[in-house]
């Protein structure tokens, strides 16, 4: 997963004190790090300020109510603030802004829809069904849910957060300020990754990348994310 933001070490260091993973940084860019399926945020710099709310946020799991108290209490000594997206006054849930603006969540112990074996427990996307069937495809993993104009994939073993799909779907104005990087696995050939992802009904756009050498795309709804060359 990768953020945009106007101070990426500021950023970064407030999302690994919260998770409870690493800082990482070099050079105007920062990373903050743990294990698991999901297991790095990196943070690049831009100069463009938050303007709407995001397609995409974090939310957070709770081990008990307790829990949930003390991480959003934590989130605010951070830096965070509480805000309202409309959640109205009946939620269980706590939605909050990171320094930036970013909008996230900690939910209530009993949600389903969370890793609870850490405290990044899915990721929460705007989008139609399409595009939760585009992303099972593309990552290989599985759709867990799939009912009510929701979905929901998780990873082949079943850890890890879950990424999920969803209405109210807001009109997108601009470059989403997160987004999905792919990489294909050691040996893998970068331009046939980014050919298979392209028939499964991505596009490519430009967002004035230049001359990179990964490959940026658009999926179904519009959220752009980048193929990266292989892993090691």
């Amino acid at each position: 997963m990768v953020v945009d933001a106007t101070d990426p070490v500021a950023l970064a260091s407030f999302w690994a004190d919260l998770l409870g993973w690493d800082l990482e940084e070099e050079d105007g860019f920062a990373g903050a790090t743990g294990k698991g399926t999901v297991r790095r945020l990196e943070f690049v710099p831009t100069t463009e300020k938050k303007t709407t709310k995001n397609w995409m946020h974090f939310d957070l799991s709770s081990a008990s109510v307790d829990d949930q108290r003390d991480t959003v209490r934590r989130a605010i000594e951070l830096g965070a603030s509480k805000i309202d997206v409309g959640q109205g006054t009946d939620a269980t849930h706590s939605v909050l802004a990171d320094p930036e603006g970013n909008e996230f969540c900690v939910l209530e112990p009993e949600n389903n829809f969370v890793d609870r074996t850490g405290r990044l427990g899915s990721l929460t996307c705007d989008g139609s069904v399409a595009v939760g069937h585009f992303w099972s495809s593309v990552l290989g993993w599985p759709l867990v849910w799939d009912r009510d104009d929701e979905t929901a994939i998780r990873s082949p073993e079943g850890t890890g957060p879950f990424i999920t799909f969803g209405p109210p779907v807001v009109p997108k104005r601009t470059k989403n300020r997160l987004h999905i990087d792919v990489a294909g696995y050691a040996g893998d050939d970068q331009g046939a990754e980014v050919q298979r992802i392209e028939s499964l009904g991505a596009r490519r756009v430009d967002i004035g990348q230049g001359d990179v050498p990964w490959i940026v795309l658009a999926d179904p709804d519009g959220n752009e994310f980048c193929v990266l060359t292989s892993r090691d």
